[in-house]
Parts: structure tokens; sequence; C-alpha cells
């Protein structure tokens, strides 16, 4: 089981003066920022599961039939789990250890979720504005006219690490962190790939450089501060951002065939990706989403709004959320991630208060086929859609297609 129990007890120690296994929240000599939201998993009752039992079966003996599906799914209305699963195992080679509750998968790109509401969390304190340029937070910034919207909206124009780091030479026997990502883009100057704020490209170092804005505005490591922000306070006791101690015992992915997934060049970036999670932590982090005690009404508003406009169609892009807007009002907010051979679903119904939780740790690109599951919900128009995100993403982009 991957639980950071112990390094939890010593950051509460730090931040509580105790070591409570229980985050107290706010209690006098505390210095969390954020009210602890206590967590309570209740299932639907059997008339509510019964009502969507029969379409999940048939969607996933449909999408996965005798290849099957190594992972964790949970799908949940008002908060409660209509149906939860636990598939597969830890190594699907060796099958010594089946899958469980506290296993915590990579989320890949889901991480930005997180990264987004960290950046608008300090945005809504007042501790940075959206609008400013990145040379603000990194001196002699080499390009210019960049803000921290247009990183958050993917409207930078900032070439993609993930791309240009190999082509342009770098040792890959050296795991690249976030600073090397930001060095990288004053040593090696790859292109711009378009005026900033002309249009939509999606680019994991916007929030690479994201993170390094957080740990430079809070004074505090990027893991530090989701944990003191976001984990600790919503109970996620199972979620972290990925370090390097964290290799030998977190959960490893796997390709299709079954190859295992080492440890590479860019896999200690953070921001962009690398946090670890579990379905049920997903679910808590869902919940607190519609609560007022974590973020005010404005900001939530500010990150599910779309940015990119300039062609049409009913793919959008919010402060670290994908969007589906649809003509006929329905809105779908929702994340997908693919990292090596992690494959991860999050989206959010807030007409329904419906959620679709899916993760999987060898690669299925079929996961991504989780938003079909919507029109359970409502009219959203998804069990026919062809498209289907594959969240290889610097190649997604928003407007001119069906979603």
């Amino acid at each position: 089981m991957k639980h950071r129990f112990v390094q939890l007890l010593v950051l509460m120690a730090s931040l509580a003066g105790c070591r409570n296994a229980e985050p107290a929240g706010n209690t006098p000599g505390s210095n969390l920022s954020a009210p602890v939201i206590k967590a309570s998993f209740t299932h639907a009752d059997k008339a509510v599961v019964d009502r969507y039992e029969s379409a999940i079966q048939s969607f996933m003996e449909r999408t996965f039939g005798t290849r099957g599906f190594n992972g964790s799914y949970l799908i949940a209305k008002d908060g409660e789990i209509i149906s939860e699963a636990y598939l597969g195992y830890r190594d699907p080679v060796l099958k010594d250890s089946e899958l469980q509750e506290h296993d915590a998968f990579h989320l890949a790109s889901v991480s930005k979720t997180f990264t987004g509401m960290a950046v608008l969390k300090l945005w809504e304190e007042g501790r940075l504005s959206l609008e400013d340029e990145l040379s603000k937070y990194f001196e002699k910034f080499p390009y210019k006219n960049i803000t921290v919207k247009m990183l958050l909206n993917h409207r930078s124009g900032l070439p993609n690490y993930t791309n240009y780091l190999d082509v342009y030479g770098w040792d890959k026997k050296k795991l690249a962190t976030n600073l090397d990502v930001l060095a990288s883009l004053y040593k090696m100057k790859p292109p711009i790939q378009f005026t900033a704020g002309k249009r939509f490209n999606y680019c994991n170092t916007n929030y690479a450089l994201l993170a390094l804005i957080v740990e430079k505005v809070s004074g505090q490591s990027f893991p530090e501060y989701m944990e003191e922000k976001f984990f600790i306070p919503l109970q996620m006791n199972d979620t972290y951002v990925f370090r390097p101690e964290d290799a030998s015992a977190s959960l490893p992915s796997f390709e299709a065939n079954n190859r295992r997934y080492g440890l590479e060049f860019m896999d200690l970036v953070y921001g962009d990706k690398n946090i670890y999670s579990t379905v049920r932590d997903m679910l808590k982090w869902d919940q607190a989403l519609y609560s007022d005690s974590l973020f005010k009404p404005e900001t939530l508003q500010a990150a599910f709004s779309g940015y990119s406009y300039e062609k049409s169609g009913t793919r959008n892009y919010g402060l670290g959320w994908r969007l589906t807007e649809l003509k006929n009002g329905k809105k779908i907010v929702y994340h997908n991630g693919w990292w090596h051979g992690n494959n991860t679903v999050f989206i959010r119904l807030p007409e329904e208060k419906a959620t679709i939780i899916m993760l999987g740790n060898r690669y299925n690109r079929n996961i991504y086929k989780a938003k079909q599951l919507c029109d359970m919900f409502g009219d959203y128009q998804q069990s026919n859609n062809l498209f289907q995100d594959m969240e290889n993403e610097a190649t997604v982009s928003v407007g001119g297609g069906t979603d």
C-alpha cells in the first residue's frame, strides 16, 4: 500500500505542533490555511445503483472485452458511490498483488487540475495576479509578454519540453527537474510556437513552470504546498507528489504488451504530471470543488470557463481543466492523462453532480471512452462520439472538432 503516513505526520507536526494521525484543521496553533473537510464514503441506495448498473457493466464489457482493464474506477452521483471496482494487479506480469483501494496511480495530466487550482488559490489570496508576466518570477525570461493566465489556459506559445529536450541534445542519463526545464528555455532557446495569447496549444512546459511559480510565491516546495493546502485538509491520505525516494514503492506502469516502464529522464518534472492518487481520494477532490470552504465561487467560475474560442467547436480549455461545451447548454468539466503506461480520466458533471473516475497503469486507450458514461446522467451526446481524447496532449487542440 502506498501511503505516505509517516511523512504526513512529520509535516503535520511542523504545521500544527502535534503528532496526530488525523489532521486538526484550523484549531489553535495550526497553520493550515484550509479547514479539514471530513470525508465519508457513502454508497447510493439500491434503487439508484440499479438505475445505472446495467449501463456501467455494458460499457465495461463493450469497451474492454476479453483484454480486460488493469486499474480502478469509481462512478458517483451527489457524492455517493454508484459503482467502484479494482481490477487487475499492481504488476500484471507477476500477478502477485491484486489492486486495492489504497494503490495510488500516476494521474499523468490529471495532475494539472491540482496545479491549476494551486495557482488559483494563490490568486484568490492576492499573492499573485493572473496577468503577471513571467519575467516577474523568472529574471530575464527569454520569451516576452507571456502571463500566468496564458500558462494556465495553454495560450503561451511556449515549446513543449517533452518534445524538444531530446531533440536539443539533453543527456538522457540525467533526470531533468523543473529547474532544468526552466534553464533549458534559456540555454537551448527552442523557438516560440506562436505569438503569446494568439491561440491554444497544449504544452506541458506551461505547468512545469506553474509549479515553480507556486514554489516561488509560497516559499514551499511544490509537494509541501500541495500537502498543506489540499491533501491534508481533504484527508487525501493516499495522494502525493512523486519524488525520487518514491520510485521503488510507487505503482509501476506497463505497455499494452506488459513491458514495464522504468524511471526515465523526464520522470521527475511535476506540475504537468507526477501526482499519484486513488479513485476515492479523487472523489474527495471532486466533492471539495462543490464547497465554498476550499475555493470562492468566483475562483471556480474562472477555472471552469473556456478561453479559446478562435475556432468553433465543443472543445475548450479553462484554467487547468478541459471542457466540452455542448450547444444544448450542457458542460463536461474533465481532464485526461497519459504518461508511459498510465491512462487516466477524471470527469465532473457539475449540473448533475456526477463524477466518473478511471485510472489504469497498463496502457489502454479505451479508457478515454469513459466520457460515453456521461450519457447516463443527461443529454451529453457522447455515446456515438467517435472522437475520444487520446491525451497525447501536445497534439490535441480545442475548437473545430467533436469531443
